[in-house]
C-alpha cells in the first residue's frame, strides 16, 4: 500500500501593505529550503517566494510595493492570511 501526500495548496494572498509597509509572510511555503533562485527583482539568489511561487526576498517585494503602488494593488506581492492571530504577536 502506498501513501500519496495531499498537495498543499498555495498561499492564499491576503492584504497588500501601504507602500511603506511591512508584508507578513509566516506561512512556511514562502521559504524553498531546497534551492535558491534569483529574485525577480533584483537577481540575486534567494529561497523566499511570493503566494504564486516567483522567487523574491520579502525586502525587494516591500520596495516594489512602495514604489508601484498603482500596480500593487493588482497583488503581485501580498501578506498572507492571517487566522486566529493573537494580539502582540507582531512581525518587526
Amino acid at each position: 500500500m502506498t501513501r500519496t501526500r495531499a498537495k498543499k495548496p498555495p498561499v492564499e494572498p491576503g492584504l497588500i501593505p501601504a507602500p511603506g509597509g511591512l508584508l507578513d509572510w509566516r506561512d512556511a511555503s514562502r521559504f524553498d529550503r531546497w534551492q535558491d533562485r534569483p529574485c525577480a527583482l533584483c537577481d540575486q539568489p534567494t529561497p523566499m517566494r511570493s503566494h504564486t511561487g516567483e522567487p523574491v526576498h520579502k525586502s525587494c517585494a516591500e520596495s516594489w510595493i512602495t514604489a508601484n503602488p498603482t500596480e500593487a494593488r493588482l497583488g503581485r506581492f501580498a501578506s498572507d492570511v492571517q487566522a486566529g492571530r493573537r494580539r502582540g504577536d507582531d512581525q518587526a
